[in-house]
């Protein structure tokens, strides 16, 4: 039985080949990964960077199904950041592709998981045939009524902000608003994860390969993330990796600025 059947059994259970005893599991609402170490895992086999990426995109599959079963209720992967553009043109033409392979097998087991794709970033400025590949699937998957799967794709968090102060600039020279009106909840209502509503901040964000930084992921959403870094690469993080770092998130003690009493 993995772990997390025992977590769905609400009894006290040891979890294999760990000390901790756990009741169970907390399970982050909204869990946002950084998925990294593609071209690594390829470079370490003596095959091109793409066969990483290819391979990522498997893991990408695999982590949806065990967040979904999991009760996540978003899930957010940072498939392709504004920075990402100044690789080599052959590996951005290769991640450009991926979106209509990875859709057109994987949308009909979405829709029968009941999973919602939805998308963060500038998609309007990817090739018409990734930006077609994603307005269907999103379309395909708009009645689903479960886990939304969100790729932060051509995404970069700085621009976001400062796109979201110049929306809420404009409303305001507009006479829409008053500067008063500028508040921690407008402020996130006019970011790209605003239609996410309450849970549009992760809970979890996780980051593969070992590196230590959000590189221009959600800054503005992460101020009270609980961050989880492994020195797994993306396409080896299986099962098993997904539950130790749910086991992770279960020991973290959240208090947001407060003390508990």
């Amino acid at each position: 039985m993995s772990l997390l059947a025992k977590v769905f059994s609400h009894k006290k259970k040891h979890l294999v080949g760990h000390h901790l005893v756990l009741n169970e599991l907390k399970i982050p609402k909204h869990l946002a990964i950084i998925m990294d170490g593609n071209g690594r895992w390829a470079k370490q086999r003596h095959m091109p960077r793409v066969a990483g990426h290819k391979q990522g995109m498997e893991t990408v599959k695999t982590v949806t199904k065990l967040a979904s079963s999991a009760g996540v209720s978003v899930l957010t992967l940072y498939a392709f950041s504004t920075e990402n553009w100044s690789r080599p043109k052959d590996e951005v033409s290769f991640l450009m592709k991926l979106p209509v392979t990875f859709f057109d097998t994987f949308v009909p087991e979405l829709i029968e998981q009941n999973v919602r794709v939805e998308t963060i970033g500038a998609i309007d400025a990817l090739p018409e045939a990734t930006k077609q590949a994603v307005y269907d699937a999103k379309e395909k998957t708009s009645q689903n009524t479960g886990m939304v799967l969100n790729f932060a794709l051509n995404y970069g968090g700085q621009k976001e902000i400062v796109d979201a102060a110049a929306i809420l600039a404009q409303k305001v020279q507009g006479g829409d608003m008053a500067v008063e009106d500028i508040n921690p909840a407008t402020f996130a209502a006019a970011l790209t994860t605003g239609f996410l509503g309450d849970l549009a901040d992760p809970d979890l964000i996780i980051r593969t390969s070992g590196e230590e930084r959000l590189s221009n992921f959600l800054p503005y959403q992460a101020a009270y993330s609980e961050f989880y870094f492994t020195p797994v690469l993306w396409p080896d993080f299986d099962q098993e990796q997904f539950e130790l770092a749910l086991e992770s998130f279960t020991k973290r003690d959240r208090r947001f600025g407060k003390v508990n009493s």
